[in-house]
């Protein structure tokens, strides 16, 4: 599909329109498009979770915004839809992989019309296409921002029920603040992910990516950090511009991390390390070093200075670690 700018507002426009001829379950899960009237050196593409919508990157969506970038947050498909959602009657979400891949290179052709550089991001399941994406088209990605990626639950018996079970699932905190998406859902609409995911833990050796920012949390008890840790590790192999960061368990940042409204007082933290990454060319590396110098009560002037790095999210990020936010003796940054 090849799309040329004059005809990317009109793209969107119908999207909006299409969405409210469908009937959405709220207007939160409605696609969110922050959009300069003009090309941007970077746009951002960013997917939202399993059974959730656009909202949870609203705040991190203007935050870039507000940066100067183009960013487009578009509701995935058979998400967000209104109806009598149950156990007789299930969302209707996708049971094969591909239409999540075609949905994503589509929006990748209407994004490239808004920007000279693409960053892909993704929350849970969005974080699984995002590296999807970073693995397979690394020459049309500039960032890829992986939010505690699903690429494996946090204990394996789920893995393996999730393999077997045909059945309908509740969340658990189907009843928690900010939660505007799907109470429920089957469970092969969920296992189309496990699988993408553990393809690309197979595929991350042998590939070289888009540079990676990986953030999860030790407080998350949803997905596999092992499994994010070993992913991270094989990237950052053939892709020495790739990032890792890890909340402490103290901040209680759980799987919903992008938003206060999703119980993460600290949303502010994701969107800064966000932009530090987005906007610096650090190897994992000088980031290492960075980190180090910072914790050891260097200034920031000198470390930009002796390590030549520069950025107003540098400093935000240099600050951030001074203060020992979610970094408590460099933990967060060592992904074993």
């Amino acid at each position: 599909m090849t799309i040329n700018i004059q005809e990317t507002a009109k793209i969107l426009e119908k999207v909006q329109q299409s969405e409210s001829n469908m009937g959405l379950k709220n207007e939160a899960c409605r696609s969110k498009f922050f959009v300069h009237p003009h090309s941007t050196d970077k746009v951002c593409l960013f997917l939202h979770g399993f059974t959730a919508g656009p909202y949870q990157f609203d705040p991190i969506g203007k935050a870039f915004f507000h940066q100067g970038y183009n960013v487009l947050v578009p509701l995935q498909p058979g998400h967000g839809l209104s109806g009598e959602w149950n156990r007789k009657n299930p969302p209707p979400l996708p049971t094969n992989i591909q239409t999540y891949q075609q949905f994503v290179l589509d929006w990748l052709e209407v994004a490239k019309t808004l920007g000279k550089e693409v960053v892909v991001g993704g929350l849970s399941t969005g974080g699984t296409l995002a590296a999807w994406l970073a693995l397979e088209y690394p020459q049309l990605i500039d960032r890829a921002l992986l939010f505690t990626p699903y690429l494996g639950s946090h204990q394996l018996i789920f893995d393996w029920l999730i393999k077997i079970l045909p059945i309908y699932f509740e969340w658990f905190n189907k009843d928690a603040s900010g939660n505007f998406g799907y109470k429920g859902f089957r469970i092969p609409a969920l296992r189309i992910f496990l699988e993408l995911g553990e393809k690309l833990l197979k595929q991350g050796p042998n590939s070289v990516a888009a540079p990676i920012l990986m953030v999860c949390s030790e407080g998350d008890r949803a997905v596999s950090r092992p499994k994010q840790q070993d992913f991270f590790t094989t990237v950052l192999q053939q892709q020495p511009k790739s990032w890792y960061y890890c909340f402490d368990d103290s901040l209680h940042i759980e799987h919903r991390m992008m938003t206060k409204l999703e119980d993460n007082d600290y949303e502010e933290l994701v969107i800064t390390l966000a932009k530090a990454f987005v906007e610096s060319d650090l190897t994992w590396t000088q980031f290492q070093q960075m980190a180090n110098r910072i914790v050891q009560g260097e200034g920031y002037e000198q470390i930009k200075r002796e390590l030549n790095i520069d950025g107003l999210a540098s400093q935000q990020l240099s600050a951030m670690m001074t203060q020992h936010l979610g970094c408590d003796r460099l933990k967060c940054i060592n992904p074993r």
